[in-house]
């Protein structure tokens, strides 16, 4: 089936920014002309300007015109087995130093530590019933003071009453969450279960990575529950979120016998969906 007129020329303008023939910064042509470049009215390229800003592709300046919108610079994250969080780039110790390696600044806000209740996925995910009392310890995430992440671990109360006590303590934790739990509790990490999620943000992500309020831009939450030994078998201790906007960030995980040096960046290039050709 054809696609509409305005979603072609949409895509054809696309196909020069995404190959670099409308550079970042350039105007767009004028509506008149570009009405008389594809021989379609000025509501069909009203319709197509919308289609593109929508995307984050161009931007509109109020008596200037429409300019090529600047691309976010992509990170990528290696997903590998940090001490603290099972995650790499901007997550965790190991983390940081990837971000370093890559010639980039990462920093932190203060962490936020708040007592709560468990339920929904939390509950289901540490096992316990609706209501119990758990930690959230909930940390911003920045690479070169540009919003990157957004980080919350949750653990069940009854950790700190066993004598966890930094837990609710809103500072990072020497040493990490993990080796503390361990020397403290002897509480052993015997492994963890990673899920990723790709979803529309919700109001308070929109905001804090600044993306459109329309959500054409996904998010991903990777979650990962940790779980420690116990006469039942494994049983989950913590469970750590941590959100990332789908628009600037990339994910890499190695396998097996693979180079030393890091996975490049890489444009954000997303090809347009290929229509079929009349028979």
């Amino acid at each position: 089936m054809t696609e509409p007129m305005y979603r072609q020329i949409a895509q054809d303008l696309r196909q020069q920014i995404e190959s670099g023939g409308l550079p970042t910064g350039e105007r767009l042509p004028t509506e008149q002309q570009l009405s008389e470049k594809y021989q379609a009215s000025r509501n069909t390229i009203r319709d197509a300007i919308k289609w593109l800003t929508r995307r984050t592709l161009v931007e509109t300046r109020p008596g200037q015109g429409t300019f090529v919108a600047k691309r976010p610079t992509p990170y990528v994250i290696t997903l590998g087995p940090d001490q603290d969080t099972g995650l790499g780039g901007d997550a965790g110790k190991a983390g940081f130093s990837e971000v370093g390696e890559r010639c980039r600044t990462a920093s932190t806000s203060k962490l936020k530590v708040e007592i709560q209740s468990a339920s929904g996925t939390i509950r289901e995910r540490l096992q316990v019933p609706e209501g119990t009392p758990v930690i959230s310890r909930r940390q911003e995430r920045y690479i070169d003071d540009a919003p990157r992440s957004l980080q919350t671990t949750v653990y069940p109360m009854e950790l700190v009453t066993r004598g966890a006590v930094a837990l609710l303590v809103a500072g990072d934790i020497p040493g990490g969450a993990i080796a503390y739990l361990e020397e403290t509790l002897g509480l052993v990490q015997v492994g963890y279960r990673d899920r990723i999620l790709v979803r529309a943000p919700r109001e308070e992500e929109s905001r804090f990575f600044d993306l459109p309020d329309d959500g054409l831009v996904s998010v991903v939450s990777l979650i990962r529950t940790g779980y420690q030994q116990s006469e039942a078998g494994p049983v989950p201790f913590r469970v750590t979120t941590t959100v990332l906007p789908a628009d600037r960030n990339q994910l890499v995980i190695n396998v097996g016998d693979v180079p030393d040096a890091l996975a490049a960046d890489v444009p954000l290039i997303v090809a347009p969906p290929r229509t079929a050709s009349p028979a």
